[in-house]
């Protein structure tokens, strides 16, 4: 996207996924993440230690956050994350 590369992305809701391991740098990460966001990207990063330890937490972190971007026909929520809502690393009891 623009001049970066991302790990997965959803272009309909405009949620960008990024798996951080080792080899990221925190400065580099930043600028990603606020050139994604000012070109309308949701960003939301994962330590890649969480994708072995707990794939299930993830998956349903990833969920709940399409499911925040589009809302259900009925205009009701019908997806209850086990995170309520928090997002990627300690917040998510990743760290």
């Amino acid at each position: 996207m623009g001049p970066y590369f991302v790990d997965f992305a959803c272009l309909k809701t405009r949620l960008a996924i990024e798996i951080d391991g080792a080899g990221h740098e925190e400065e580099s990460d930043q600028r990603k993440t606020a050139y994604l966001e000012a070109n309308g990207f949701r960003v939301i990063r994962i330590p890649a230690s969480s994708t072995d330890q707990h794939l299930g937490d993830v998956i349903d972190t990833i969920l709940f956050e399409l499911e925040s971007l589009i809302p259900p026909a009925n205009g009701a929520a019908d997806f209850t994350s086990p995170l309520a809502g928090e997002v990627g690393g300690e917040a998510a009891g990743w760290g």
